[in-house]
């Protein structure tokens, strides 16, 4: 089985999109799928305006058409509404080749904190983007159940996982700080709403690990924060295992992969209980959801830390590609033509898979 995911998120940009779809690749790689990825690496491109480590390819269907046409690809997977994703869409749409797309990001409401562009119009365009495939696939179900109310068709479920080897409790770094430490990582940006955490009168220390368009404002407005900047994955870990609590005070993530990241370290999460932490935390005591997130903060640190890893331990890469996998399957026997077959339903197709090692 060969996919091929195009994709506007790619390296060197960390997010949450790009982490996704490097540890999805390693998946499906595990699981017999070969994976190739169509990025804007190798076009020209172009800073998105107030994300400039965010770049745009300068990209048309016809180059597209050029470089995807004989390739025998089984399945195309949108995952970004960028020049790549609208490029592939139409190639998909021009020669009748299934597709499905996924929706990681709320572009209309980030869109509107930046320009007075009402979010019913900017849903609209996302709307006839992925309802021209034939399934979108969303973190959770309360994702999906929104999207439907909106007006998009065919949602399907698609979870997340956590690398449980790398994201552990013992490899907490030695902080020499005041305790408790409450830790954010993430991107420093308007919508990830960080000034509610860092405002907050919370006693010992406040940590704030990423970059972003917001950094030097957040700096100035609060001094008393240590700010240590981007960091690789495996750095990052080692301060998600020494924090006491990991506050994600975001009102609009779809799910929040630092979340899980946190947890499978042993830091217990404060949150607002909003969608993304709603899905991901529940009812598991693995962290707090309250509005007033100071208290969750507060309670947070009683939480004993094996709760939160055994939780995030439910979470994993694995069960992430096979639903993604089942996802694409759907389209297929929908259709009446499958080419596409699941790989535990069929175990004889892993062995007739491609041995290419996944685009990373």
């Amino acid at each position: 089985m060969r996919i091929l995911i195009a994709t506007d998120a790619w390296q060197p940009q960390v997010n949450g999109v790009v982490r996704s779809l490097e540890s999805l690749s390693k998946a499906l790689n595990e699981q017999g799928v070969e994976v190739d990825f169509l990025s804007p690496q190798g076009y020209a491109t172009l800073p998105l305006p107030t994300y400039r480590e965010i770049r745009l390819a300068l990209v048309g269907w016809r180059s597209i058409k050029k470089r995807l046409d004989g390739q025998g690809f089984d399945h195309i997977h949108i995952a970004t509404e960028g020049p790549i994703g609208f490029a592939v869409r139409r190639y998909c749409l021009e020669t009748g080749h299934p597709f499905t797309t996924s929706f990681h990001t709320r572009f209309p409401e980030y869109i509107r904190e930046r320009v007075p562009i009402p979010e019913w119009v900017s849903y609209g365009v996302l709307r006839r983007f992925h309802n021209a495939g034939n399934g979108l696939m969303v973190a959770t179900p309360s994702l999906a159940r929104e999207l439907e109310q909106r007006g998009f068709n065919r949602p399907r479920i698609w979870s997340r996982g956590v690398d449980h080897q790398r994201f552990h409790p013992d490899r907490a770094v030695p902080l020499s700080l005041p305790r408790p430490i409450f830790l954010y990582a993430g991107r420093l940006a308007p919508e990830k709403n960080l000034s509610s955490f860092l405002g907050l009168d919370l006693p010992g220390s406040k940590l704030v690990i990423g970059d972003g368009p917001a950094r030097a404002a957040l700096q100035q407005a609060h001094p008393r924060a240590h700010f240590l900047g981007a960091m690789p994955s495996d750095e990052l870990a080692r301060y998600y295992a020494a924090a006491d609590v990991f506050v994600f005070p975001s009102r609009t993530d779809t799910f929040g992969m630092v979340v899980l990241e946190a947890l499978a370290c042993g830091c217990p999460v404060a949150a607002l209980p909003v969608q993304g932490p709603l899905d991901t935390i529940g009812t598991s005591g693995a962290g707090v959801l309250d509005f007033d997130l100071r208290t969750a903060c507060i309670e947070a640190l009683t939480i004993p830390r094996e709760r939160a890893r055994t939780h995030a331990l439910t979470f994993t890469w694995a069960n992430s590609a096979r639903q993604f996998l089942d996802n694409i399957a759907a389209v297929y026997d929908h259709r009446g033509t499958a080419p596409i077959a699941r790989p535990v339903a069929r175990p004889n197709l892993r062995k007739k898979a491609s041995k290419g090692a996944p685009a990373e």
